[in-house]
């Protein structure tokens, strides 16, 4: 116990600037602190405050709810005074900053007021008794160090009060620089993990993954979080896992020493519950590997999204079973040269997720969803994971890749952890968003969300991802349900990755259950998946949708979504929910086994409006192949339904193929005027007959890229479309290179769609493209 040095009333600014509101007596102020980047901006489009006082619609009032730029002791803010008739101050009641254009201001979570509506939004709260002068700051004197752990001894002559202090945003600002990890070297190991509020952590190790006899060290600390300790061999292959001993006053931890914990930074585990696995230099030469490789461009991309067994368990070539089940196979297939994805034409592999996650054994079937660590490839895709091979095994697996010219994208999951959750036992408040009972958050819909502002956090998630494009030559990432991430952190993650590897693709699925950030991802270096787009198309080819929206997707959903055609990933099937033809067949319960003649024609319309579509195509493996789940909607660890079907390739080849050359023809130098790189006012015509939602749309209208031009035309309906050329359409003839069953980018040959001044004749479910 130590006294007091010194304990005073804090500036109530401090509050203010965390809480965006003061109290004075009668008088309500509200404050919002102004960001560095984007400031003249943001004080040009006026910053306002909404809540139920103003029907949550500020704009619609006018500047009375404007806040007015200022600087208070230094600090550059926005304020706004508000006389007590204005506002009921004797109650509590929920607010948010809006931007002038509308947009809403991100409320950080870590304010000690940030409350979460039924609908996911993240608002701060107003409470009477919270005034910015209830905040006291007290002195313990020189070389003290925070804990977390800290309680407070109030002595009177009335008696003595004792109240444990919950962490404090303080707590959440604990950082260290320190190398973390098990380090060998010729000297010896050392052994760093962060667990702040641990007071003694035990590190165990073995030469083998049984873990029954293991040599024991404690660790000294924390310093700065951080516990420390060595040995003075290499113990490079050994195992080892962590015992964290703590108190838990209160319910915002979970000690348990009988729990072996995995080292969030063991760079590979013998399984999801550990053991990790020491690995050095002789693992990961310093400075990493040489890909040899560098991806296309994002406008030259064509994605397809697989899960590594899909795409194996099925393969007519003859193959080892073992082979069907991890890297080693995925790789033999796809150095053969004639893989699927050779067939299909694409030039980059999304993979659902390979780091290590909570499958329980070899055999079981999992999507990957449910990481336990960031830096070790999924040790059940290897051969010998007692041996650490997944290393050189995903090693190899991304070099073959290379080899056949595949650019490599990862799906991650920086969003939640599987189990076991091994985070949650070195600090559950520091690692993880709670409510104010200290329960987990659970916008994810997998029982808990990652702390990712928590500067230790991202520190993980960082240097995991540098830790995969350097040992590993990964070209890019898709981040799964980011809207959790939350934008600071992908604006971090993509400033530390594109410093260093600037090739680097950033792909967002920009939503969760809380909430949708794609809009706000405009002004960075990020893509998104488009699920408007997915949404949309699904309609279109059913003549359910309109015309005004066909030209948007069409081109690349500007403005409002993207600064440049690439920020959109445009896809109408996934790994989630049905797939598409299950979405969009007549047969009933969604059932595609034996899809209709219209239902292909469909399919067909799609593939030519996703491929003629400005942005990033991405299909999802089997997908060419009029895929099917029996019309159920989540197949997640159903490897049965999502295992791809060769055999429908073959039945359905003439649909297999379109996509093929689709893919073919917008990757060719024919292709060109399909991937622009930029928007440009000019650059696309639309035209359209009345009361329908058939397009023709013209490339290069404005031919600022050249005299050639191309031109598309679709109608989804069950009636013939006689469609207007649009705007800028040359007189001279054209040469067809595709319509609704074939491509060809030298020529189509007979029955060809007509053409004329008059417009483009279009029969039902049809479609055409044409270039000069």
């Amino acid at each position: 116990m130590r006294p007091f040095q010194s304990l005073e009333r804090t500036d109530p600014l401090l509050y203010g600037q965390m809480a965006g509101y003061i109290r004075f007596r009668k008088k309500l102020l509200f404050t919002f602190e102004l960001p560095e980047r984007g400031l003249s901006e943001l004080a040009e489009k006026g910053v306002y405050v909404a809540g139920s006082f103003n029907d949550w619609n500020p704009l619609e009032e006018g500047k009375q709810w404007r806040l007015q730029r200022t600087r208070l002791n230094g600090i550059e803010i926005a304020a706004l005074r508000i006389p007590e008739d204005k506002i009921d101050i004797s109650q509590t009641f929920t607010f948010k900053f809006q931007a002038g254009d509308g947009a809403w201001l991100d409320v950080s979570q870590s304010a000690p007021n940030a409350v979460f509506d039924e609908n996911g939004a993240c608002n701060l709260e107003f409470h009477p008794d919270r005034t910015g002068q209830h905040i006291f700051t007290f002195a313990v004197g020189e070389n003290y160090e925070t804990d977390g752990q800290e309680q407070v001894i109030w002595s009177s002559e009335e008696g003595e009060e004792i109240r444990h202090l919950p962490p404090t945003h303080t707590f959440l600002e604990l950082h260290s620089d320190a190398e973390l990890g098990a380090l060998p070297s010729r000297k010896g190991t050392t052994f760093r993990i962060f667990a702040p509020r641990a007071n003694r952590v035990v590190v165990e190790f073995q030469q083998d993954p049984s873990m029954s006899n293991p040599e024991k060290l404690e660790l000294a600390g924390p310093t700065d979080g951080i516990w420390e300790g060595s040995v003075g061999r290499n113990l490079e292959k050994w195992f080892y896992h962590y015992r964290v001993h703590g108190e838990s006053p209160d319910t915002s931890t979970r000690f348990n020493p009988d729990m072996a914990i995995l080292d969030p930074y063991a760079k590979a585990a013998y399984s999801r519950s550990g053991p990790g696995i020491i690995l050095g230099d002789s693992f990961f030469p310093k400075g990493g590997v040489d890909p040899g490789f560098t991806p296309p461009r994002w406008d030259d991309l064509v994605i397809c999204e697989c899960h590594l067994r899909d795409l194996l368990a099925r393969v007519p070539d003859p193959m080892k079973e073992e082979d069907r089940l991890g890297y080693s196979g995925l790789a033999k297939w796809v150095r053969s040269g004639h893989s699927y994805l050779h067939e299909l034409g694409i030039n980059a592999v999304e993979l659902q997720p390979i780091q290590e996650f909570d499958s329980q054994s070899k055999e079981e079937y999992h999507w990957g969803y449910m990481p336990v660590n960031y830096f070790s490839p999924e040790s059940t895709y290897a051969k010998h994971p007692e041996k650490a091979s997944q290393v050189e095994e995903f090693r190899d697996l991304v070099r073959a890749m290379h080899e056949q010219e595949f650019t490599v994208i990862l799906d991650v999951v920086y969003n939640h952890i599987g189990e076991p959750n091994n985070l949650l036992f070195l600090d559950k408040y520091y690692y993880f968003h709670l409510n104010t009972h200290h329960y987990l958050m659970n916008w994810s819909g997998c029982g808990n969300d990652l702390r990712t502002d928590a500067p230790m956090v991202r520190r993980i998630i960082i240097e995991s991802l540098i830790h995969l494009v350097e040992q590993y030559g990964v070209d890019g990432f898709r981040f799964d349900l980011a809207d959790l991430v939350g934008k600071p952190t992908l604006m971090a993650i993509e400033a530390a990755l594109k410093e260093r590897f600037p090739h680097l693709i950033l792909i967002s699925e920009p939503w969760s259950f809380r909430g949708h950030l794609a809009d706000a991802l405009k002004d960075t270096g990020w893509a998104s998946w488009n699920d408007g787009y997915r949404d949309f198309l699904s309609e279109y080819v059913r003549g359910t949708s309109n015309r005004d929206a066909a030209c948007y997707f069409l081109a690349g959903s500007p403005h409002s979504r993207t600064e440049w055609p690439a920020q959109t990933v445009n896809y109408s099937e996934s790994h989630d929910d049905y797939c598409w033809l299950d979405r969009i067949t007549e047969n009933p319960d969604h059932e595609g086994w034996s899809p209709t003649p219209s239902d292909r024609r469909r399919t067909h319309l799609m593939a030519a409006f996703l491929f003629a579509s400005l942005g990033i195509p991405m299909i999802s493996a089997g997908q060419d192949a009029l895929r099917t789940k029996g019309g159920i909607h989540n197949t997640y660890q159903r490897g049965d339904l999502n295992a791809i079907d060769y055999e429908r390739r073959t039945y359905y080849s003439g649909t297999a193929n379109y996509f093929a050359q689709w893919t073919r023809l917008r990757l060719s130098p024919v292709g060109r005027l399909l991937r622009p790189g930029k928007h440009r006012d000019n650059y696309l015509s639309f035209s359209g007959p009345e009361n329908s939602s058939a397009i023709a749309c013209l490339y290069n209208a404005d031919q600022a890229d050249g005299e050639d031009q191309m031109l598309f035309a679709i109608n989804p309906h069950l009636e013939p479309a006689m469609i207007p050329l649009p705007h800028r359409s040359p007189a001279h003839e054209w040469i067809q290179i595709a319509d609704q069953e074939r491509v060809n980018r030298g020529g189509l040959e007979g029955a060809l769609h007509r053409i004329n001044a008059n417009g483009i004749y279009l029969p039902a479910l049809s479609c055409g493209l044409w270039r000069t």
